[in-house]
């Protein structure tokens, strides 16, 4: 392991985290608020962290995948621990360990909070605690390669480890222009949204922040009964439309976007996602149905909303669906761990793998009946290698026995079984908000130290695809 360039890269990225940190300072100042201070300080902090680590290091030849590897968890972690200052600092939470979860909460698109009184927060705070999802959706290591492009060199290994999904696909021949091209995207649907929301009666700040968890299937939001407080069937519709966009591939919006009006029907990853929703909604439809005094529009407009927010990790809430019956709950609870599209912000297993999964019980059925045959697992119509099969049958293992571990833990820290299940699933799977006391209109403030740290631990897995972080606990990583 090559420390001298994982450290150069890290003071880079603390150098762009200070920018940031700056630009929450405008709505401090226009809402005459006192937080500006603790941004102006952190930002000198991870500035001058961030330089003299550049300095005294250097970035010399190519990176190895160790070193990519290294990269981006330390860059979670180290962002995370940086970005945490301004809550610390305004004394929004003055808690180190409620901080750091709340932050890397925020960068891994999480969307789990601590918070219990949102509402009197400063807009500053409020502001970073968004603007966290938008940096962590796309990647703050793909958008280095976009600021920063001399990181080219050997920035493949970076994307790949970053870029969500069992497949990088890149979208242009050099990783910079892909990088470019992807954040375009990201930025392009950021600003139609914002635009829409403002056009639904939201401020301009209030749209922005849920334009931010909303793009980056992040969900925090400025209300404390999130985004159910405005009772709006417009703003619901705007919204679950962009947490469909962002919980498909960015590479499909591009394309389509150049003229390939057919990429997202040629797709059978984004077919089979709309299909579940379609499938998800409907079932939850008729077992809500009594819900809402039988009013059909309301009851869709409640399950499809909330089927969106959960299975694109997005998090937000319209309903308390801990009202809902045991079947839903449970049906949202393997929504949890499914997640979006391979190649999207969102989080969870990811439809791609999903699918590869169920195509690949289907040949070994096949095989059983015709031993002699050659039945390759396809998709889209090409022959998926074996090595990515045997991947996405290792990611899956690793991912139910991490999340058994983690219940395991959670219930042994003093939580019901209910509420161990609702918090893995849904900080492994990056979602948020969980089931029983973690649920939609409850928060994470009540668990111990240890619980929070553990839960900050599995964002981290989750949001890095588990193997990427896994993989740092092997002696190979580190051995010359």
């Amino acid at each position: 392991m090559h420390f001298h360039k994982v450290t150069h890269i890290l003071g880079l990225l603390l150098i762009c985290l200070s920018a940031f940190m700056l630009l929450p300072v405008p709505f401090s100042l226009y809402y005459g608020e006192s937080d500006a201070p603790a941004f102006l300080i952190s930002a000198a902090i991870s500035f001058v962290v961030g330089l003299i680590a550049y300095k005294a290091t250097r970035l010399d030849g190519d990176l190895r995948p160790k070193e990519g590897f290294a990269i981006v968890t330390f860059a979670w972690l180290t962002l995370s621990f940086f970005g945490s200052l301004p809550f610390v600092l305004s004394g929004a939470i003055p808690s180190e360990t409620d901080a750091f979860f709340e932050t890397i909460s925020g960068f891994t698109t999480t969307g789990a909070s601590i918070l219990t009184d949102i509402e009197h927060l400063p807009h500053g705070i409020l502001f970073w605690r968004s603007l966290t999802h938008w940096i962590g959706g796309m990647g703050i290591i793909v958008l280095s390669l976009v600021i920063l492009p001399f990181l080219g060199i050997g920035g493949m290994q970076l994307f790949k480890a970053e870029i969500p999904g069992p497949v990088a696909d890149k979208l242009a021949p050099r990783i910079t222009e892909t990088a470019k091209i992807l954040w375009g995207v990201y930025m392009l649907f950021t600003v139609v949204e914002t635009f829409l929301l403002m056009l639904g009666g939201l401020s301009f700040f209030d749209a922005i922040c849920h334009t931010f968890g909303t793009m980056a299937t992040g969900g925090y939001s400025t209300r404390n009964a999130s985004v159910g407080a405005y009772h709006s069937l417009y703003l619901d519709s705007v919204i679950t439309f962009f947490m469909l966009l962002a919980g498909t591939n960015f590479a499909l919006h591009y394309r389509f976007l150049k003229g390939d009006f057919r990429a997202y029907i040629r797709n059978h990853e984004f077919l089979f996602f709309i299909g579940l929703i379609g499938v998800v909604t409907l079932f939850l439809c008729f077992d809500t149905f009594f819900v809402y005094d039988r009013d059909p529009v309301a009851t869709l407009q409640k399950t499809l909303f909330q089927v969106a927010s959960i299975l694109t990790t997005t998090g937000y809430a319209t309903a308390d669906y801990e009202q809902w019956s045991p079947s839903s709950e449970f049906a949202l609870l393997v929504l949890m761990m499914v997640g979006g599209c391979a190649g999207s912000t969102s989080g969870g297993i990811k439809i791609m793998r999903i699918h590869l999964l169920a195509k690949f019980v289907l040949s070994e059925l096949r095989r059983h009946l015709h031993p002699q045959a050659v039945i390759p697992v396809r998709m889209n119509g090409v022959p998926v290698p074996k090595e990515v099969v045997t991947n996405v049958l290792g990611y899956f293992i690793f991912f139910i026995l991490l999340f058994l571990l983690g219940v395991l833990a959670m219930s042994l820290l003093g939580l019901d079984m209910l509420s161990a299940f609702g918090a893995v699933a849904a900080t492994l799977g990056n979602v948020g908000p969980g089931l029983g006391s973690v649920g939609p209109t409850d928060n994470y403030a009540h668990l111990p130290a240890a619980g929070k740290w553990l839960l900050s631990f599995f964002m981290l897995l989750g949001r890095l695809e588990i193997f990427t972080v896994i993989v740092l606990f092997s002696p190979d990583a580190w051995r010359k």
